[in-house]
């Protein structure tokens, strides 16, 4: 058999089928059918994260194709028409803020028109007026969390987007309302997972633990890109089943997952409270599955979430020339640095620009582009790549230095006596805008009286 219950509570258990650890990564469409036959009591996926970068939730986008997302909502959508149960997404759009949720719910709205269904639709929204936050600064709500950033009220202000991250308290407020798809702002990634099992009465540090090795799909498996798992909650702990061939939990596997994203193995926290699983026990039940206990949820005296906001760092405009004479390419480091020292020179006399008012650099793709300094392997390469960055406090400005740069990636020698060399532009125009970057300001955590204050709830009707 395929799929077996291992319930050894009195209560009856609660599946989530994830199916894939985020929307756009696409998933086993095999496995999803089998897991709509074994019938699941909600569907549940993640729509975003912050490992790209700021700029999603600076802009307030996806960083997925539309197109993309729309083929694999709409195999969500009709999976969950055959299952009757509720779909849920959280972190729409990749940031979560209410203009990537309003995306979200116009794909939802078209899927719903071409297939001719009508579908009840839960809308809740997590972006925070920045205005708001900085009061709430002020009037000591808003506390850091280790190794946060100084911050001021004025640097909230600052940000384009803040969004608070929402817990189980509000995907179940969304849920209560019978809504057939739920469409969530910024989420906790476990706060989607965990909310119906508490609701229907499981265990608390279970539902939370499970949640949180369920998150990404089968990344808790032995074949992660499979994508589509199922966690069955009880009211003493949880089991883990794979859903496609071949895919395998085992003990390893999905202990290990709670070293993902994540500071300390044992400790998870989350709004309302922390889990512990210091005490959890592991057990493969066969060769797929594992059930999980001991798992436990500590409350917290007061209820908080973790806010994100992005803010304008400047302005960018890239370069890229490739190096791939012998030469230049074994003093491709003495070559870059040249280079900065004489285009900056340049800038400061030619554009009046105080030296902290703009940056240049070069990053050696094949040398050390991604730990500089800190680089320690050493190894010949046949060419490199010089990534030139600059970075301003106008795009004008930031192309501007860029043409000044331009001509010395193209043609800046070794020695002043030499023959002047000529490298290769991979693109034309060899600058590329970049228009505004986005860095992350905030770590920290906002009090709530309420767990939905500060978030908005709105039910529609689409189809």
């Amino acid at each position: 058999m395929f799929y077996e219950s291992h319930n050894v509570s009195q209560i009856d258990p609660v599946r989530v089928l994830v199916p894939s650890g985020a929307l756009g990564l696409n998933y086993d469409k095999a496995a999803l059918d089998r897991a709509i036959a074994v019938g699941p009591d909600i569907i549940a996926i993640d729509g975003g994260s912050t490992d790209s970068g700021p700029a999603y939730l600076g802009r307030g986008v996806s960083k997925y194709s539309r197109a993309s997302t729309l083929v694999e909502w709409r195999g969500l959508i009709e999976a969950r028409a055959r299952a009757g149960v509720p779909l849920v997404i959280g972190t729409a759009g990749t940031c979560g803020a209410d203009s990537a949720v309003d995306w979200m719910f116009d794909i939802t709205a078209e899927i719903a028109r071409d297939t001719g269904q009508k579908l009840k639709v839960a809308v809740l929204k997590s972006s925070q007026d920045p205005g708001a936050m900085a009061a709430a600064f002020k009037a000591g709500r808003i506390t850091p969390l280790a190794g946060a950033p100084q911050v001021t009220a004025e640097d909230l202000k600052s940000c384009a987007n803040i969004v608070a991250l929402a817990g189980a308290e509000q995907v179940a407020a969304a849920l209560n309302t019978g809504a057939d798809i739920i469409i969530a702002g910024r989420t906790t990634d476990t706060a989607i997972i965990a909310a119906l099992p508490l609701m229907r009465g499981g265990h608390a540090g279970a539902a939370w633990h499970g949640a949180k090795i369920g998150e990404c799909g089968a990344l808790c498996a032995t074949n992660p890109q499979s994508g589509v798992v199922m966690v069955e909650f009880d009211g003493d702990g949880f089991t883990v089943v794979p859903m496609a061939e071949g895919a395998l939990a085992t003990p390893h596997t999905v202990s290990a997952h709670m070293l993902y994203e994540n500071a300390d193995p044992f400790i998870l926290f989350e709004p309302g409270g922390h889990l512990n699983v210091s005490d959890a026990q592991y057990t493969a039940l066969d060769a797929r599955r594992v059930r999980v206990s001991g798992s436990r949820w500590v409350p917290s005296d007061r209820y908080t979430v973790k806010l994100e906001g992005a803010r304008v760092a400047g302005f960018q405009c890239v370069l890229m020339a490739i190096l791939r004479d012998r030469r230049y390419v074994q003093n491709a480091e003495s070559w870059a640095r040249d280079i900065v020292a004489k285009c900056r020179a340049k800038v400061i006399d030619r554009l009046g620009l105080a030296p902290e008012a703009f940056e240049v650099e070069i990053r050696l793709i094949g040398q050390s582009a991604s730990f500089g300094a800190l680089e320690t392997r050493q190894s010949a390469a046949v060419e490199i790549g010089a990534l030139g960055i600059v970075t301003a406090g106008s795009e004008a400005l930031a192309d501007e230095i860029g043409k000044m740069l331009n001509p010395y990636l193209l043609h800046h020698p070794l020695t002043a006596e030499e023959e002047q060399p000529t490298f290769a532009f991979p693109f034309s125009p060899a600058e590329l805008s970049r228009g505004a970057i986005y860095e992350f300001c905030l770590n920290h955590v906002l009090e709530l009286d309420d767990p939905m204050d500060g978030f908005s709830l709105e039910v529609t009707e689409v189809g």
